[in-house]
């Protein structure tokens, strides 16, 4: 394919950057990216991959836009209170870059529909709010060997960490199983500071951005940690991937 020239001019300042170029353009284009949680993490990565040019956005949520999510979700605005997330999101990317194609799914993602999902997207974004889902997309993604970038945040913390398929461990390897009911907290008990959306959602944005371009060190067998009040960030050097692991053993 051939950049037209107004696809030139918009990409102009990757285009320029080594490491990136017209191939690596090229690459963004022809990609595509699965976002599961319109929300708080999915907002900021979803812009970016969009301003970036990333070919084809898909979006999983079955939530509805209230007036609480516009302290951090920044996809939406007052002006969609009320409509389902992933149509506000899908106007607000193609608002960004009519150049790519967003599929929008206003469902709640579950066992038996997250492959389905998934199928035929070169990279996945886990921008889920609570550990049963995150939990579920580690291991349909280790199962259907798709590449992911996992991420939380509570209060002033996050977190982020990569997955591809026989290169470190998988979340499962880390965290065998979800906490029980209750046990931690969800966002409506302690809070979360916007902004924090924006930096642990902007650099699942780069993570995927990295895997489709092929170029830089992605977050495998580390995972990234960012208090937001000391500003601090820390990478820490994750176990080797668990030989008894129930979902990543042999994949």
């Amino acid at each position: 394919m051939e950049l037209s020239n107004e696809q030139a001019e918009r990409y102009s300042r990757h285009i320029v950057l080594k490491g990136v170029g017209i191939e690596g353009q090229k690459k963004l284009l022809n990609g595509s990216v699965f976002i599961i949680g319109a929300g708080g993490l999915g907002s900021p990565a979803a812009m970016y991959l969009a301003a970036a040019g990333v070919g084809t956005i898909g979006i999983a949520d079955a939530d509805s836009v209230d007036l609480s999510n516009l302290q951090r979700q920044i996809i939406h605005t007052s002006n969609d209170l009320g409509r389902d997330k992933v149509l506000s999101a899908e106007e607000t990317l193609l608002s960004i870059n009519p150049d790519i194609t967003v599929n929008a799914y206003c469902v709640r993602v579950n066992q038996d529909n997250i492959l389905d999902l998934i199928s035929g997207y070169d990279f996945v974004l886990d921008c889920s709010d609570n550990f049963a889902t995150k939990f579920l997309i580690n291991d349909a993604c280790v199962k259907a060997r798709v590449p992911f970038s996992h991420a939380g945040i509570s209060g002033f913390q996050g977190q982020l960490m990569t997955y591809v398929p026989k290169e470190g461990p998988c979340y499962r390897c880390i965290f065998k199983e979800p906490p029980p009911d209750g046990a931690v907290p969800d966002g409506r008990q302690t809070g979360v500071i916007g902004a924090l959306c924006g930096v642990i959602g902007s650099m699942q944005a780069m993570e995927a951005v990295k895997y489709l371009i092929g170029e830089g060190e992605l977050l495998t067998g580390c995972m990234l940690t960012y208090d937001a009040m000391n500003a601090d960030f820390r990478k820490i050097k994750l176990p080797e991937k668990v030989n008894d692991c129930s979902v990543c053993k042999g994949r």
